[in-house]
């Protein structure tokens, strides 16, 4: 009974925190973003090549891979015109094809960027790659937590851009130049050895605010099949295995999607929890980290989970069984990718595959 009660209490904190930091106000609940792209009824009408198109509703990553595979240059730039929303978001279609089809339906805000996946419904969706996705030796993806949309990427990309560079030796301007492995050369299918591709995800509905969407793991299920089935769709077009870099609400993203990420490794930083009591729940194969700086306010919301609200053990506790990540030098809740710091060293470490 005494346990019980000690639990509950927790739940009742964790409520007063989640609600009461932000000023929380049933406004801001958010819908996700769910489905195939906009477009897709015309993508689904579109007979130009004589035989109906995959449906983005129900072809896989590996059918959509095909697809295109079958198609000559001419008859896939055609469809980058004639379909821009649907290609530019199709997990399973080429990298370069995407990038094309994103600059179409952004206009000149693409800027030459590579954007991989923009979708404009709701608050906005975007994913955008540094480096080169189809030849990197390695991948790595930045997951974001709350208040991350098409208004507010620049914070995600600026995380994605600072783990590009260190993990590429990009700040000695020696690209590739990898401590252990000495300077890139290419190794099997093509791939840069010892170079390594970024991808800014903000791929899901976040939250708005620290508050009920936050504390409940509605939003991060739909994120999950979101973020499943773009790293899925990565590896039809050949990039490599991601290591996931989790942030806040994202790392609640990457536990529910582990066991169908395929990923290499996983990291929480600035985790309120995995919706898991151990590496074992999360069911995967890849090697799970997790760090928290001392001064994030992370630490306040009660790691429980009961009726719904919370997400369980704090991945950073001996008993959730991850492995630690230095962290002592970052600053608050989202100083883990400032230059210098151990953690970003930590990262760029796992991205490249190193790290014990």
């Amino acid at each position: 009974m005494r346990r019980f009660r000690r639990t509950l209490v927790a739940a009742v904190v964790a409520a007063v925190v989640v609600t009461g930091t932000a000023g929380w106000a049933s406004g801001t609940s958010q819908t996700p973003v769910t489905g195939p792209p906009p477009g897709t009824a015309e993508w689904r009408a579109d007979r130009s090549l004589g035989r109906a198109l995959p449906d983005p509703g129900t072809a896989t990553p590996v059918d959509v891979s095909r697809f295109f595979a079958g198609l000559t240059a001419a008859q896939r730039q055609r469809l980058v015109v004639r379909h821009p929303f649907v290609v530019g978001n199709l997990d399973g279609a080429p990298a370069a094809l995407r990038y094309r089809a994103n600059a179409l339906s952004l206009g000149g805000a693409a800027d030459g960027r590579q954007i991989l996946a923009y979708d404009p419904r709701g608050r906005g969706q975007v994913a955008e790659v540094f480096g080169d996705l189809t030849r990197a030796g390695r991948v790595a993806v930045v997951v974001p937590g709350s208040d991350i949309d098409a208004g507010t990427f620049d914070r995600t990309r600026a995380m994605a851009r600072s783990l590009y560079e260190a993990a590429n030796d990009r700040t000695r301007g020696v690209p590739g130049g990898i401590t252990g492995h000495g300077p890139a050369g290419y190794g099997r299918a093509g791939k840069a050895a010892g170079s390594v591709a970024v991808v800014a995800w903000a791929g899901y509905t976040t939250p708005v605010g620290v508050g009920v969407d936050a504390a409940t793991g509605d939003l991060a299920e739909a994120g999950a099949e979101r973020l499943a089935r773009f790293t899925r769709g990565m590896a039809a077009t050949g990039a490599a295995r991601p290591a996931l870099f989790c942030h806040s609400y994202g790392s609640v993203v990457c536990g529910l999607a582990a066991r169908r990420a395929g990923a290499t490794d996983i990291v929480a930083f600035g985790s309120p929890g995995m919706r898991a009591d151990s590496v074992a729940d999360l069911h995967t194969d890849a090697r799970v980290w997790a760090a928290r700086a001392p001064s994030d306010w992370i630490s306040k919301v009660p790691h429980v989970r009961l009726a719904g609200l919370g997400h369980g053990t704090d991945p950073t506790a001996p008993e959730f069984g991850a492995r630690r990540v230095p962290a002592d030098d970052a600053a608050g809740h989202t100083g883990y990718f400032a230059p210098g710091t151990s953690s970003l060293r930590a990262f760029a470490s796992i991205a490249r595959g190193g790290a014990r």
